[in-house]
C-alpha cells in the first residue's frame, strides 16, 4: 500500500511512497535490537564524529532539503532553510556536550570507597514525530538518542514523510549503520502498531489527544514515555514598555511565523490598557504588510497551511469570537485559491472565554485582550489547560520574572518569545506534556542511571 504525498500549496500530488506494515515494522525492530549492542559499544566520541558528519551533510544539501520540506509542508523556502540551520545549531550543541553529560559521575571519592553514576542507553527507542518542524523536533530526539548509544525507529508524520526519508538517507551516508536508525512510513495506523511493540522508550511530539492516547497505551509497559504536546502560549505587554512599534513587530512574528503552526507560537496576547490601542494599531499594520502566497515565491512570509482540516478550525474560532463581541481587525477567512491558505487574522476586544483564547489554533490567527494590571494578566495567562511557554514584555527584569514565576509554564520569556535554545530544557506542563528534550536533561532523557558502589582499591 502506498502513501500519497500532497503539496498543500496547490493540492497536487508530489509522490507516492511505500507504507510499512506490521511485518516490516517487526523486521526493522529486530534489526535495531541486534544493532544496539554494537552501537552502544562505540565510544561517545566515535558516535559524535558520525553525527557531526550528518550535521555537515545538512549544510551541503540544504537547498534540496529545503525544497522538499517546503513542497510537503507548505512553509516558505527561506523558513525551511532557517529550520535546517536551526537543526544544525542544535546538533552542534548536543555533540559538544554529550561527552560531559554521558560520562560517569563520581559522587564520592574516598580511599577504599567510591560511588559513581553511569548513564546507560535505554535500548531501542521509538520516536513518533511531528510535521510542523520535522528537522527540529526530529533532531531533539534522534541525535541525543544516538549519542547516548540507543538505536532509533523514527516515524515522521505522514505530512513530512519525504523529509523523514531524507533524514534517514543522510544519517546512513554519515556512517550510522542501517540497523541503528530505521524509519517507519505511514499514517496513524502505523503509529498505533508501534505502540504494540516492545520498545525501551517512547518519545512523541504532537497533539494533546494523540499524546494522551499514546501515554495510556504505553503505561503498562513500564518504560519511559515522554510527551511533547501543544500550547496556548500567552504573551503580556505591560504598561512600562518602550518602543511599542518594534515590540508589536517582534510579537507579531512570534504569533504568525510558520503560519502560526508552532507549539510555542504566541496564541494569546494581553496588553495593559495604557498601551492597548497603540499596540493593536502597530500590530495590525505589521500583519497587513506581509506577503502571503506560494511558499516558493520570493518574499512570501505566509505560505500554505499543512493540513486542510485546520482551516475549518480557524473559521470556527473567528465565528465564535465575532458572535461574542470581538472586533475583526484584519483577515478572518480562507484565501480563495488552490491549496490550504488562510488570511492572517487579528481579533481585538476579545474575552478569555472565546475559542480563540482557549483552544489551540495552530494557524495564522491571534486574539488581543485589554487588561487592567499584572494581577489580572497573571490570572488570565494561567486560565488554560496548557503550559508550554509564556512571555512578558517590560523594561524591568525583576517585574517580568515576578510575573513569570506565577505562570505555570515550562518556559518563560522576558522581552522575547517563540524561541528555543539547545542549552535549555524544552518541557511542558499540564496538557503541554511532560519530560524534557534539549539541555543536559534532554541528553540524559535517553539514558537509565546505574549506581555503582566501589569498595576496595578503586580507580577512575
Amino acid at each position: 500500500m502506498q502513501l500519497e504525498i500532497i503539496n498543500p500549496a496547490n493540492g497536487k500530488e508530489i509522490a507516492k511512497i511505500n507504507q510499512d506494515n506490521k511485518a516490516s515494522l517487526s523486521e526493522k525492530f529486530n534489526d535495531l535490537k541486534k544493532g544496539q549492542l554494537d552501537w552502544q559499544a562505540k565510544t561517545v566520541e566515535q558516535r559524535r564524529k558520525i553525527i557531526m558528519i550528518f550535521h555537515d551533510l545538512l549544510e551541503k544539501n540544504i537547498e534540496t532539503l529545503a525544497e522538499i520540506l517546503t513542497s510537503e509542508v507548505g512553509k516558505p523556502t527561506q523558513q525551511s532553510r532557517n529550520e535546517i540551520n536551526g537543526a544544525r545549531a542544535r546538533i552542534s550543541w548536543l555533540c559538544s556536550n554529550a561527552g560531559k553529560y554521558l560520562a560517569d559521575e563520581y559522587m564520592v571519592e574516598q580511599e577504599g570507597m567510591g560511588e559513581k553514576i553511569a548513564y546507560e542507553p535505554l535500548g531501542v527507542i521509538c520516536n513518533i514525530s511531528a510535521w510542523n518542524y520535522p528537522y527540529l523536533v526530529g533532531i531533539n530526539v534522534i541525535v541525543p538518542a544516538l549519542l547516548a548509544g540507543n538505536t532509533v525507529l523514527y516515524k515522521p508524520s505522514e505530512f513530512s514523510s519525504l523529509t523523514g526519508l531524507e533524514i534517514q538517507k543522510l544519517l546512513l551516508e554519515a556512517g550510522v549503520p542501517a540497523n541503528v536508525f530505521e524509519i517507519a512510513i505511514g499514517k496513524g495506523n502505523i503509529g498505533a502498531a508501534l505502540l504494540e511493540m516492545a520498545f525501551d522508550g517512547y518519545f512523541f511530539t504532537g497533539s494533546y489527544k494523540t499524546g494522551q492516547y499514546i501515554y495510556k497505551k504505553v503505561a503498562p509497559k513500564m518504560v519511559p514515555c515522554q510527551i511533547e504536546l501543544g500550547g496556548k502560549d500567552p504573551l503580556y505587554v505591560t504598561n512600562d514598555v518602550e518602543d511599542l512599534k518594534n515590540i508589536a513587530i517582534g510579537t507579531a512574528d512570534g504569533a504568525f511565523y510558520n503560519n502560526g503552526q508552532s507549539c510555542c507560537s504566541v496564541e494569546r496576547i494581553y496588553v495593559q490598557e495604557k498601551n492597548y490601542d497603540a499596540y493593536v494599531q502597530a500590530f495590525v499594520e505589521e500583519v497587513k504588510s506581509w506577503k502571503a502566497g506560494l511558499p516558493t515565491e520570493e518574499g512570501v512570509y505566509l505560505g500554505a497551511l499543512t493540513r486542510p482540516e485546520q482551516i475549518e478550525i480557524l473559521e470556527n474560532q473567528v465565528k465564535d469570537a465575532l458572535e461574542k463581541g470581538a472586533k475583526l481587525e484584519c483577515g478572518g477567512k480562507r484565501i480563495n485559491k488552490p491549496g490550504n491558505y488562510f488570511e492572517p487574522t487579528v481579533l481585538s476586544n476579545v474575552t478569555n472565554d472565546m475559542l480563540v483564547m482557549q483552544e489551540e489554533s495552530f494557524g495564522p490567527i491571534i486574539g488581543i485582550m485589554k487588561v487592567k494590571d499584572d494581577e489580572q494578566a497573571i490570572h488570565l495567562m494561567n486560565d488554560t489547560d496548557y503550559g508550554l511557554t509564556a512571555s512578558v514584555y517590560s523594561v524591568s527584569q525583576k517585574r517580568a520574572e515576578a510575573i513569570l514565576t506565577k505562570v505555570n509554564s515550562g518556559t518563560g520569556y522576558w522581552n522575547c518569545c517563540d524561541r528555543v535554545s539547545a542549552a535549555l530544557p524544552w518541557s511542558g506542563r499540564k496538557h503541554s506534556g511532560f519530560g524534557a528534550t534539549l539541555s543536559h536533561a534532554g541528553i540524559r532523557a535517553f539514558t537509565k542511571p546505574k549506581a555503582y558502589h566501589l569498595r576496595g582499591d578503586w580507580k577512575k
